[in-house]
């Protein structure tokens, strides 16, 4: 069975639901990042890195949300998670990704883990003001040339919507208006009535 360790809301949540979306057995385990539980002992012999999400295979602990995303879509072909018979489709959904992790994730990063990047406090500050203006240029890009719709790829769900979904699901809180966005919130409002969403966002406390 899989264990998947997770902080609510966090970018843990797009391995989550694409787990759930597999049918696969597993173990959800929240860590309290508040208490610094990614920093204890045990969490460290887990995943050293001290982040999440961390998923526990038979074959060992794999890290960093696109490696996992294309582990789970690879280990159940049933599930239909990635197009992995057309070189070219494989290859943009790593492409956009990618794009959410390197890019999207680090804007939105810079609000609340600005020390990351600066010690300066003044740097810090600086960096949280620009992160309204990043993440709504990011996803302007997205809702323009990226997303296919109905799905990110187009008519078929793959790995790229749990994560697609994920990181709009924190444009409020960094100052973006989603309704700004049309394709993108029909898409996250979509994502919402999927039972693998519902099942991990229930399972991380964040619905009902």
């Amino acid at each position: 069975m899989y264990k998947i360790f997770y902080s609510p809301g966090a970018c843990s949540l797009a391995s989550h639901i694409a787990l759930a979306e597999t049918g696969a057995p597993y173990e959800a385990v929240r860590m309290n990042f508040a208490a610094g539980e990614q920093r204890s002992a045990q969490y460290l012999a887990v995943n050293p890195k001290g982040r999440v999400p961390a998923l526990v295979t038979p074959n060992g602990v794999l890290t960093e949300t696109p490696a996992i995303l294309v582990y789970l879509a690879q280990t159940y072909p049933a599930a239909n998670l990635a197009p992995f018979a057309d070189a070219w489709a494989f290859a943009e959904a790593q492409s956009f990704n990618s794009y959410l992790c390197s890019t999207v994730h680090v804007h939105h990063a810079h609000r609340t883990r600005g020390s990351r990047w600066a010690d300066d406090a003044a740097s810090i500050e600086g960096m949280k003001r620009k992160v309204p203006q990043n993440m709504a240029d990011a996803f302007a890009l997205i809702e323009r040339d990226m997303l296919k719709g109905p799905w990110v790829a187009g008519s078929d769900y793959s790995i790229c919507d749990p994560y697609l979904f994920t990181l709009a699901s924190w444009l409020e809180a960094d100052g973006v208006d989603i309704a700004t966005l049309p394709r993108v919130h029909d898409h996250y409002n979509r994502m919402l009535e999927r039972p693998a969403t519902k099942r991990a966002m229930r399972e991380q406390g964040l619905i009902a």
